[in-house]
């Protein structure tokens, strides 16, 4: 009787036992599988960026190719023919002033991130950050300073830019860009550096502790946009 008892005492012990480790195990698998999905999603959705990527870039390497068989079109139309080069230089000048050219020429770079502070030392967090209306109001001082064009992050401005907060990113143009935001801007140097005068907007955020650079150059390049406009509600007036 009493062997009995041991039997079913230590039968008792290893189902516990077993069925322990039986749960301990499904756990283990659950949980590996669950990383292994996710891991499986996280590599599907990075090959599937890529592919838009390569589609993205073939497309713009094919527009690029159409756009320099018509430049030459254009050329080789206009050779013996005054009238048409006109036309055609009221085109190119067209062309440069709503953004469609990559220009280059003197001005300024400025660059604009978020600062480096201990965020737990200041009573607003935000404020250690680069936000959409400080970019708005630097872009604003250079136009009035007389800049003829203007990049953010190589990302060219032109009349219906947006420039839109997006959390901790900024679109510009549609497109995400984040910290530091480099501002490319062409026009008279000596004129646009008055953006960096004393009590101006950068020394304000340079109070608030933002990271700004600010540096006077004679060949600075800011590329074409590349976008499409849309005009839904203006017509030409016939």
């Amino acid at each position: 009787m009493q062997n009995k008892k041991v039997i079913a005492i230590v039968l008792g012990i290893m189902c516990f036992a077993l069925t322990c480790g039986i749960c301990i195990q499904m756990k283990t698998v659950r949980g590996t599988n669950s990383t292994v999905s996710n891991d499986y999603e996280e590599n599907n959705l990075r090959a599937e960026v890529l592919r838009y990527k390569e589609r993205y870039d073939n497309k713009v390497e094919d527009l690029e190719k159409a756009e320099a068989e018509l430049e030459k079109e254009r050329e080789s139309a206009t050779k013996n023919d005054t009238a048409l080069k006109e036309k055609e230089q009221e085109i190119t000048n067209g062309n440069k002033i709503i953004g469609l050219t990559e220009v280059t020429g003197p001005g300024v770079i400025v660059t604009l991130g978020d600062s480096k502070k201990d965020a737990s030392t200041s009573l607003d967090p935000s404020m250690l950050l680069v936000h959409d209306t400080d970019v708005l109001s630097v872009i604003n001082e250079l136009k009035n300073a007389g800049a003829e064009a203007i990049s953010i992050n190589d990302q060219r401005l032109i009349s219906t830019s947006g420039i839109i907060c997006g959390g901790n990113i900024i679109e510009i143009n549609g497109e995400k860009v984040g910290a530091p935001f480099e501002i490319k801007a062409i026009g008279l140097p000596e004129q646009l550096a008055a953006l960096d005068r004393p009590n101006g907007y950068l020394d304000i955020l340079r109070g608030w502790s933002i990271e700004v650079k600010f540096e006077k150059s004679n060949n600075i390049t800011i590329p074409k946009y590349t976008g499409t406009f849309t005009y839904e509600y203006a017509k030409p007036v016939e």
